[in-house]
């Protein structure tokens, strides 16, 4: 039976001011399991309402730092309670098989929100000595204030995960959110909305509208009383919020993806490093910002290498993730399922040379084949552009040298791995690769104490650790003139 999913609006379900809804697909079978309702420019409207009447005299603005800090725990505890049922809301949703987000995002999604309780009482000022006012001293000092009204516009590959990224830090500095997540995947947004009433925060600070990017997406952008707006998604709707945002001078973080490269030296650990670069590319089907899709190696390993990551991908089991064995289900949605077989096709027209995988053609569901390319070079389709799926690109390097000049020909600049055994000439190159951060023999670990963004096309801003919480607040100068 089709669940019917409303808005979380001030603290209870609402429907969308014209009745209008909008069908969820399972990626497995293409059938209906869902409708949404479908968010109006009103909706919005009506969020950013409830979420500043809580900062202008509210009960969430009366709250000092350790108080905030308390309901973040208890809402971490009540996330962690309901591990299975958050884990299964998204892997549903998109196909993925439940142990991952059991394993990572919802455990990561917990410690989100137990870092930033710690942070929300540590967003301290400063004291800054100047040399007085027309002969007089003064005292100078800083306070951190909340920024205001945020808009979370959050995509669908890691919903539960990245939403807590945002909620977590914007919560701990004091703002209050309109949370917009992707068209695929609103249920676990939804259900954290309610876990934060039960945890106990006031009603109107934390919101969430569904519905399509072009309207609820833009009316956040539009609207004069967000302040900033945090995104997770695509350069070009990046490029599209900055461009929306900017003509109010709202504050924006992009974290807009990235064609990251895992460099394998010829002294790397071998199988860690194959075991690793298949982690980097298939987990989550490849649906991942952060995917390791430019496996770059060098010269005297690069056919061995090429071989066993081909091994490695011919072993996975695609199907129904709910089915035992099976490893790798399907994609999220029919247009990326497109999307990727596009870019297949366009590797084999390049001349690259197919290992393993292939353009798929499945009779139901959005299937792709995990695929291996190798005998490529970096000018490429598949070596430039964002996949976003299952598509690994093996592209062999000489030296030191042209491994940093391959990884660093990039639009992209999110995040590397390296894979060698010589300490020095890891953090030789982990200086010189131009990312917001490297793995070294290890495939781009998220902790919550870490910050996470990227350079380039990848986006502007971090999220994550302190520095996230500190980008939603504003820092306040106070100078008082001291008698003489």
């Amino acid at each position: 039976m089709s669940q019917n999913l409303k808005h979380f609006i001030n603290g209870v379900p609402a429907d969308a001011s014209d009745g209008g809804r909008m069908r969820l697909l399972n990626p497995v079978d293409e059938l209906e399991y869902a409708t949404a309702a479908e968010g109006t420019a009103e909706d919005v409207q009506r969020a950013v309402a409830a979420a500043s009447a809580q900062l202008n005299g509210g009960a969430w603005s009366t709250l000092d730092g350790a108080q905030r800090a308390r309901l973040l725990i208890r809402l971490a505890d009540l996330v962690e309670r309901d591990t299975a049922l958050l884990a299964d809301m998204d892997a549903h949703a998109i196909g993925r098989s439940p142990i991952e987000p059991r394993m990572m995002d919802v455990p990561n999604a917990v410690a989100n929100l137990r870092a930033a309780a710690g942070w929300a009482n540590q967003l301290e000022g400063r004291t800054i000595p100047t040399a007085g006012y027309m002969g007089n001293k003064t005292l100078s000092y800083t306070v951190r204030e909340p920024i205001g009204v945020v808009g979370a516009i959050v995509p669908w590959n890691s919903p539960l995960m990245i939403t807590t990224w945002k909620l977590a830090a914007l919560l701990a500095a004091g703002c209050t959110v309109v949370i917009k997540p992707a068209e695929e995947t609103p249920q676990s947004a939804l259900h954290l909305a309610a876990l934060c009433k039960e945890a106990g925060f006031p009603d109107g600070v934390v919101n969430v509208v569904t519905g399509r990017g072009d309207v609820v997406g833009r009316a956040l952008c539009e609207h004069p009383d967000v302040a900033k707006i945090s995104f997770t998604g695509s350069p070009e709707a990046g490029r599209a919020i900055q461009r929306t945002a900017g003509a109010q001078f709202k504050r924006v973080t992009l974290e807009l993806g990235g064609k990251s490269p895992q460099i394998v030296f010829d002294d790397a650990p071998f199988d860690e490093a194959v075991r690793g670069c298949a982690l980097g590319i298939f987990v989550n089907q490849g649906q991942v910002c952060a995917a390791g899709s430019r496996i770059l190696v060098q010269r005297k390993l690069a056919r061995r290498f090429a071989a066993a990551m081909a091994e490695a991908a011919a072993t996975i089991q695609v199907g129904d993730p709910r089915e035992p064995g099976v490893q790798m289900g399907p994609l999220a949605k029919q247009q990326q399922f497109e999307r990727v077989n596009r870019y297949i096709q366009a590797g084999l027209d390049e001349g690259a040379e197919l290992l393993a995988g292939g353009v798929s053609h499945p009779t139901k569901g959005w299937f792709v084949k995990p695929t291996i390319f190798a005998g490529a070079h970096n000018g490429m389709t598949i070596a430039r552009e964002e996949i976003f799926g299952p598509v690994g690109t093996i592209i062999a390097f000489d030296t030191e040298e042209e491994a940093i000049a391959i990884a660093n020909d990039s639009d992209y600049g999110l995040a590397a791995t390296l894979w060698t055994n010589d300490l020095a000439r890891a953090h030789r190159v982990a200086h010189q690769v131009k990312v917001g951060a490297v793995g070294v023999n290890c495939w781009s670990p998220l902790d919550a104490n870490l910050p996470w963004g990227g350079l380039k096309r990848s986006g502007i801003g971090r999220e994550g650790g302190i520095t996230g919480a500190l980008a939603y607040t504003e820092e306040k100068v106070v100078t008082v003139l001291l008698p003489s």
